[in-house]
């Protein structure tokens, strides 16, 4: 694969012309296959599957019957998604990205698949995720440079959104792995706020922060998808422009000078616009937060791990057996010191933000651009104290690296506070992409 493969599709798009039956059901699955026969031996997006043609066919048939008339529907009616190897989906092994027996792995199908199929979707297939999540990389590739990561761990859901093989994909976030490979990728992913999508039937890497995801071409569509998978979703309007905060300092240190200056650049526009820029001293104790959160995190790890590790550790990547050995040598008592140090983190970071008048904080999504090779999947640097508090986030493309790589912009949200945090960020969309939104 020597050149970018780059065809976002508009969720919004799809799902309508599939509801008015511009395509027929049969005939979009015929093409959704052939597309993966020929691109994903590139792309590296997809777990294989060889029965996906007439597993889908199957599915559209039964769909079909069940919606024999256009105006009765349901939303994602024919959508083919794409879902993370992590999370269980009836009649599809789950592999975790790992080496270990699917039927140990196996368990009854996520809540947010029984979600996504009462909308009306197709499960496309299983997208490659890291080993269980964490940071062993899969094969995929970034489908704007193909020798650069797509960044992880939800390698698969990104990169199949930015090469147009399916609008929605699900992923799930820990630290980075969905704000981090949709800005390398150059789409939009979305993290609700913690525990806001039901995490059961997914295999879990540390439950205290453990996030389901999801990635598409455009703010449209995650505000098409959001409120079908999130609970309580309540439609909020914009209201006047929100006021912007920026976590001067420490934070932004960590980002590389090309992606500063784009970020920069970003803050200017928005402020052109008339939005309000306020820098914040926020994050000082970046370092401190991140051993916290590794604290809290390896620990939950290792015992997510226990039976499976004890039984099958010699099928471990390196990668994932020093995280699962680190957690071991985390004791309970340190665990509930994190812990305690993030409610008090959380109290801060709201009086702060308060005293300051801030709406939304802004981030660059990630330190930089996608990093050269597959043998990692990026820094989550960016997403870290944001996926500590557990505040939802939406990453929107903007711009580009002078390598040409894409730039995310972190858009973050107050606890519970998703719907306005998406309206609002349209605003942000509109003015970054010049009044267009939506890919063809």
């Amino acid at each position: 694969m020597e050149e970018p493969l780059i065809r976002p599709l508009s969720l919004t798009r799809e799902a309508a012309g599939l509801r008015a039956g511009d395509p027929g059901l049969p005939e979009y699955v015929d093409r959704f296959c052939a597309l993966v026969e020929r691109v994903d031996p590139l792309l590296h997006a997809f777990v294989p599957e060889p029965g996906r043609h007439g597993r889908l066919r199957a599915r559209a048939r039964e769909l079909a019957a069940r919606y024999p008339e256009p105006g009765g529907r349901p939303p994602l009616y024919g959508v083919a998604v794409g879902v993370k190897d992590v999370v269980h989906v009836d009649g599809l092994p789950t592999h975790g990205g790992s080496a270990l027996p699917p039927g140990v792995l196996a368990g009854p199908q996520a809540a947010v698949v029984d979600r996504l199929r009462a909308a009306g979707a197709m499960v496309a297939g299983k997208t490659v995720t890291a080993e269980f999540a964490g940071t062993a990389p899969g094969p995929t590739r970034n489908p704007h440079h193909p020798g650069h990561t797509p960044g992880g761990s939800s390698s698969g859901s990104a990169a199949a959104v930015a090469a147009g093989l399916v609008p929605l994909a699900l992923g799930t976030q820990t630290v980075g792995s969905v704000i981090r490979p949709a800005a390398y990728c150059g789409v939009v992913g979305f993290r609700p706020t913690y525990g806001r999508i039901p995490f059961d039937g997914v295999i879990p890497n540390a439950p205290s922060f453990d996030t389901l995801g999801l990635f598409t071409a455009d703010l449209a569509g995650v505000a098409l998808a959001a409120p079908l998978l999130c609970d309580g979703w309540r439609p909020a309007e914009p209201g006047p422009g929100p006021v912007l905060g920026v976590p001067d300092g420490t934070y932004l240190e960590r980002v590389e000078p090309g992606a500063l200056r784009a970020f920069e650049e970003q803050l200017e526009r928005l402020a052109r616009a008339g939005l309000t820029v306020r820098r914040v001293e926020l994050f000082p104790d970046l370092d401190e937060i991140g051993r916290r959160l590794q604290a809290i995190n390896r620990f939950e790890t290792a015992r997510s791990h226990a039976d499976w590790f004890a039984r099958f550790g010699g099928l471990y990547r390196p990668e994932t057996v020093a995280s699962i050995r680190v957690g071991q040598g985390v004791v309970p008592e340190d665990r509930a010191s994190a812990l305690r140090f993030r409610e008090r983190l959380r109290e801060r970071v709201d009086r702060t933000g308060a005293a300051a008048g801030v709406d939304l904080w802004l981030a660059p999504s990630a330190t930089g651009g996608a990093p050269e090779g597959l043998h990692g999947t990026g820094d989550g640097a960016m997403s870290l104290p944001w996926s500590f508090l557990g505040r939802p986030a939406v990453s929107l493309p903007a711009g580009h690296t002078p390598e040409g790589l894409p730039l995310g912009l972190q858009v973050v949200g107050a606890v519970g506070g998703d719907e306005r945090l998406l309206a609002q960020a349209a605003l942000l969309e509109r003015v970054l992409t010049g009044g267009r939104s939506g890919q063809g």
